[in-house]
């Protein structure tokens, strides 16, 4: 984004921002921004504002820890309003909840949760990849998941073979919350062997998308 194609001047030199998950897409926050707010923000990859309160720019998670770090910002057809899609490493507003609009944290064993009633989204197979590739080459005595990829593709491919005959098993007993659970078991295991390959969901997906693409 070129900060001096934005339209600082026609609205007295702040922004509005709205700020989306970019995995979930729901949305967090709204906030302002100057020039020297966005240009902290490309700069240090973690969304900074103006403040009109404390008149100064902050960092959100400055105090809290619970940064916004950029993944995109787009500018919308006027140039006079910024959408920030980022990952929130935490609650985002000051209340506690996870967004600035009503939506309250749920935790399930000691670990926060989508809020409660939220639709579940497809975003969160890339929030699942993200928590795998970072138990690559952790303790395998502590983690499933690292005990997989220690033992490498092919042990990874033969538990998932097992996982899908147990879905295809499941798929008769007319139990659709076993179902469900097996489902679930065999697209884990799947994603945990696209990262032994060195490969993710963003290959599959642009796959399936040049294969239906209208008019093929």
């Amino acid at each position: 984004m070129k900060i001096n194609n934005l339209n600082f001047e026609n609205t007295g030199g702040l922004l509005p921002v709205i700020v989306q998950d970019a995995t979930t897409n729901r949305v967090l926050m709204q906030a302002w921004m100057n020039k020297e707010a966005l240009a902290k923000t490309l700069d240090s990859g973690k969304l900074t504002f103006f403040s009109r309160s404390k008149n100064r720019l902050w960092t959100k998670g400055e105090s809290s820890g619970n940064f916004l770090y950029l993944k995109e910002l787009l500018p919308d057809c006027d140039n006079d309003c910024i959408l920030a899609k980022a990952r929130p490493a935490g609650p985002v507003c000051h209340t506690g909840q996870d967004t600035c609009f009503g939506e309250k944290n749920r935790t399930v064993n000691g670990q926060q949760a989508a809020a409660e009633g939220a639709p579940a989204h497809f975003g969160f197979l890339e929030e699942l990849e993200r928590l795998l590739k970072n138990r690559k080459g952790s303790d395998p005595s502590k983690s499933y998941t690292a005990r997989l990829f220690e033992g490498g593709p092919k042990r990874i491919a033969k538990k998932m073979g097992e996982e899908a005959v147990e879905l295809a098993l499941e798929s008769e007993s007319g139990n659709p919350q076993r179902f469900i659970e097996e489902a679930a078991d065999l697209i884990y295991h799947l994603n945990v062997l696209l990262i032994a390959r060195d490969t993710g969901w963003e290959a599959v997906i642009r796959e399936l998308q040049d294969r239906y693409r209208p008019g093929r």
